[in-house]
């Protein structure tokens, strides 16, 4: 059984930086002292990303504007120069992280068998934590990574699990985006798949897996996710949104149209 998600993030550039912001550069530094860290690039240089196989190939940062341009992803620097490894999860930061869940319910794999729920007992598992990913080969443009883990849920299923996760870096377009012609822009792509390479099938009855990507971003006033969907009816699609996961976004943070919405990336 295979799962496959593909992520895609482009981030438009305009000129205005936070309060104590770092350059690409000075980000790429910090985590070259502790992590080996792979910076993929467009042909001319402007677009760059940085990805760090210790954090199971995560993309940590990337710029739109060349090393010395503002740095997007939000890094947690003390926690990374700490060398210390907390108990329950590692928040390193990063733009786009591979997870899994479920993270609740009976099938959930932050939980051991049986486990109550509750924090003292919630645990991430460690290939989405603290477990490295092997970097099989990497270009100017492109890095992929694998990795072989074991997982077991709450109800006592264990899986053996392939993960493969591929970060690719497209040339930005020589047409304008949305109208804007002189936008600068970073666009970058991540591929990720999960393979069952145990003796059992995957089942819903004992429960099954999913692949989520998280990202971290900087904050400031001006940030906006912008993310575009399938229009149409939604007792044929479904919710357009769930915007109540962790508590009812307020109405002035998100605005939703009939195919794309935008959400305030201000950090509040």
């Amino acid at each position: 059984m295979l799962y496959l998600l593909f992520i895609l993030c482009v981030a438009v550039f305009v000129p205005v930086y936070g309060a104590g912001a770092s350059s690409f550069r000075e980000d790429v530094e910090f985590l070259s002292n502790y992590v080996e860290v792979v910076v993929l690039k467009s042909k001319d240089g402007m677009a760059q990303v940085a990805v760090v196989p210790a954090y199971q190939g995560r993309v940590m940062t990337s710029t739109a504007t060349g090393p010395d341009g503002q740095s997007f992803g939000w890094i947690n620097r003390e926690l990374i120069a700490s060398g210390k490894i907390e108990p329950h999860i590692n928040v390193f930061g990063g733009e786009d992280r591979f997870w899994m869940g479920p993270e609740g319910g009976q099938f959930s794999i932050f939980f051991a068998e049986d486990a109550p729920f509750d924090l003292e007992h919630w645990q991430t598992p460690a290939c989405i934590d603290t477990e490295p990913f092997t970097l099989v080969s990497h270009s100017q443009n492109e890095a992929v990574f694998t990795h072989m883990a074991t997982v077991s849920n709450r109800f006592g299923t264990t899986f053996k699990v392939k993960i493969d996760r591929t970060i690719r870096l497209n040339e930005p377009p020589d047409s304008s985006i949305g109208g804007v012609s002189k936008a600068s822009i970073v666009d970058y792509v991540s591929e990720n798949t999960i393979t069952n390479v145990g003796d059992a099938p995957w089942t819903k009855d004992s429960g099954l897996l999913s692949i989520w990507i998280l990202g971290m971003f900087c904050p400031s006033p001006e940030t906006t996710v912008v993310i575009p969907f399938r229009p149409g009816p939604e007792t044929e699609l479904g919710p357009k949104v769930n915007d109540a996961y962790f508590g009812k976004v307020p109405e002035d943070k998100l605005k939703v149209g009939d195919s794309v919405l935008f959400f305030s990336g201000d950090g509040t």
